[in-house]
């Protein structure tokens, strides 16, 4: 069995979770493994200990003055601000050198603006954090961008979603490489999903929307999120907002991007999401009290949003019963 050497490069202001989950899961599939299969290098710019988000430093193994030809697998991982700063030239030009040399490219959350920056994932289809996706779609209008995904594989390209995600995307290698018994064995041990339920959406709030900039709509905003027991029609929140059911529902959708009774579902559902993992209150006081018919149509609701069932989501993620 041929070893695998894996490089991580972090940057200044790296969040460190991207960094030592992957870490973490190659290490134990060493030990579930009983081989030294997996050979993970942290790669900073500079052989300085990197300081991440938290205020920890990390100490880098190698630096990006070495081949990347060295690697067979290269992971990127991100940094919450990456998109507010230029990154280095001397990053691109390592990983665009990379696509020539690792046959397995990465990313870790925004990491993919790095892989998008060199132009690796044009045509390609790539996730990223959910916070940034609208940023990195604006910016990299060729890339495939699926927001909506826990990790993504395109070829030998491999991106994965916010922080934790990265754990997930790991754990797909280990199952590619050596097997899923392993990979189950790794994902008992550290107390995680092999393969987590739904998709991204349901860890992030308003996803696919954004706030209005004209005041009726964002007043209209605020009110759903305040009532959503009430009656929510177009034609009861346009009456609140002074506007005929048509013009509301037309400026909201060019506004917010989606329309008021998708929006209006959307909220519910996320509340119902939220009262799900964090309390114990039962499906059908739940369902009443965010404003639907019944218990069935918020399940089915919930399951085409979520991909799993109300009461399947409590169990995975809540401390309550169903």
């Amino acid at each position: 069995m041929s070893k695998i050497n894996v490089a991580i490069l972090a940057m200044p202001g790296v969040q460190l979770l991207d960094v030592v989950g992957p870490s973490d899961v190659f290490a134990e599939a060493n030990r579930q493994s009983g081989t030294d299969f997996y050979s993970v290098a942290v790669v900073g710019l500079d052989e300085h200990p990197i300081r991440g988000t938290s205020g920890v430093r990390l100490l880098p193994d190698r630096t990006i003055d070495c081949s990347p030809d060295d690697f067979h697998t290269l992971l990127v991982a991100g940094d919450p601000l990456i998109q507010t700063r230029p990154i280095p030239e001397r990053v691109l030009a390592w990983v665009k050198a990379a696509s020539e040399g690792p046959e397995r490219l990465g990313s870790v959350c925004s990491g993919a603006f790095v892989l998008g920056e060199a132009g690796l994932l044009n045509g390609r289809r790539a996730t990223t954090h959910w916070s940034q996706a609208a940023e990195f779609a604006r910016r990299f209008p060729d890339v495939k961008l699926e927001p909506n995904r826990i990790f993504t594989r395109d070829g030998n390209i491999w991106t994965s979603a916010g922080v934790t995600a990265g754990i997930d995307l790991a754990l797909a290698i280990v199952e590619k490489d050596l097997g899923p018994d392993i990979a189950l064995k790794v994902a008992r041990e550290l107390v995680v999903f092999l393969k987590r339920p739904g998709g991204q959406s349901q860890f992030s709030t308003h996803l696919a929307t954004q706030i209005a900039q004209r005041t009726p709509i964002r007043s209209a905003q605020e009110y759903i999120a305040d009532n959503l027991a009430a009656d929510l029609s177009v034609a009861s929140v346009a009456r609140r907002a002074g506007m005929s059911a048509r013009n509301f529902a037309r400026q909201f959708k060019q506004e917010v991007g989606i329309t008021p009774g998708d929006y209006v579902e959307s909220m519910r559902l996320e509340a119902g999401r939220r009262l799900a993992e964090e309390t114990e209150t039962p499906m059908k006081k739940i369902a009443r009290d965010l404003g639907f018919n019944d218990d069935v149509a918020f399940r089915r609701a919930f399951a085409r949003k979520y991909g799993v069932s109300p009461v399947a989501y409590r169990r995975s993620f809540g401390g309550g019963m169903g």
